[in-house]
């Protein structure tokens, strides 16, 4: 187990980074077509084929699912990914045609301090294809791909990832762009609000605070709401799943973003859950088997989020936001916590 959304058999992650634009595009590649659902709860959300996902529509397997910085600009990530797939025969079949499903999400880094003046052409085809064409079982955490330009109340946001294997023997695995309106912090840190939910210290192994203190309890909204943000995550499994069951594991998932980020589904916010199933493993119980399993999303998410904050460096700008490491890692700004 790499505590990575690609230890579900099936799944795999590719990274695009563009450090001069501070920004960037994540792919979650499907080996097989995967039964795929959403859950949309910001006020603020940027999606593509997210209507194709319900399950009254027709098509009920995805190929891969794009995470990317740009705002709407990003929606164009998907195109890259389509065409790449298309030429390699992937994708839905209508007659001798084929059209990749690729639902996708944004978050919105234009703010950030990278240089956004690409022109008449934003780059997120050419990323989203570079993505693509990266996609394997290991990927880099922190400031890569849809999360190199992501920011958050407190602390630089960037791109996390965990997973857990059930008794049952079923395998469930997230990633996450945290770019939060809120803040994955208690107060002004340094402890996580995942802490409950963490494994073999992957995040610090710092716990949760001695007394949380009642400023902590209240909303810390970042740059006093003058930025956009939106946190979008994929979660993972290896269950034979239903279009509908996916969409109750997505609506479960989605509470690990509740579970880490304070305040969530903001006006500002365009949070969303992605699942994917890539039908390796029926369950034996389905009521029970699937309220499990999203329990465990909901938590896998909810480190995946704090893992993508600590793993995050501050981008090289001089107005950059800093990251957890600047703010927290040495031993003195431990103390003064």
């Amino acid at each position: 187990m790499r505590n990575l959304i690609t230890d579900v058999p099936g799944i795999r992650v590719g990274h695009a980074t563009d450090a001069v634009m501070g920004t960037g595009v994540t792919v979650v590649l499907c080996e097989e077509p995967a039964v795929a659902a959403v859950d949309v709860r910001g006020g603020g959300p940027g999606t593509r084929e997210t209507d194709a996902l319900d399950p009254a529509s027709t098509v009920d397997t995805v190929d891969a699912i794009t995470l990317s910085g740009g705002s709407a600009f990003g929606l164009d990530a998907a195109s890259g990914v389509m065409a790449a797939l298309a030429a390699a025969g992937r994708g839905f079949a209508i007659g001798d045609a084929r059209v990749p499903i690729v639902p996708g999400a944004v978050l919105f880094d234009l703010l950030n301090g990278g240089d956004k003046n690409w022109g008449p052409e934003p780059p997120y085809r050419l990323l989203g294809a570079r993505a693509l064409a990266a996609a394997g079982e290991e990927f880099a955490l922190g400031s890569v791909g849809a999360g190199t330009g992501a920011t958050t109340a407190t602390v630089k946001g960037g791109i996390g990832s965990a997973s857990l294997t059930l008794p049952s023997g079923h395998i469930v695995g997230a990633i996450v762009a945290v770019n939060a309106v809120g803040s994955p912090l208690f107060g002004e840190g340094p402890h996580f609000r995942a802490a409950p939910y963490e494994r073999n210290g992957e995040f610090g192994d710092l716990g949760l605070p001695s007394r949380i203190a009642e400023e902590a309890l209240q909303p810390d909204l970042k740059g006093e709401v003058t930025r956009f943000a939106t946190t979008i995550a994929v979660v993972a499994c290896d269950a034979v799943l239903s279009c509908a069951q996916a969409r109750r594991l997505a609506i479960m998932a989605q509470d690990g973003l509740a579970l880490s980020l304070f305040p969530i589904h903001t006006p500002l916010d365009g949070d969303c859950v992605f699942t994917l199933a890539t039908g390796r493993k029926p369950l034996e119980k389905p009521l029970p088997d699937l309220a499990r399993m999203g329990a465990a999303a909901s938590t896998v998410l909810a480190r995946a989020v704090a893992r993508g904050v600590f793993a995050a460096r501050r981008l090289p700008y001089e107005a950059a936001q800093p990251s957890w490491h600047d703010r927290f890692a040495s031993p003195a700004a431990m103390l003064q916590h």
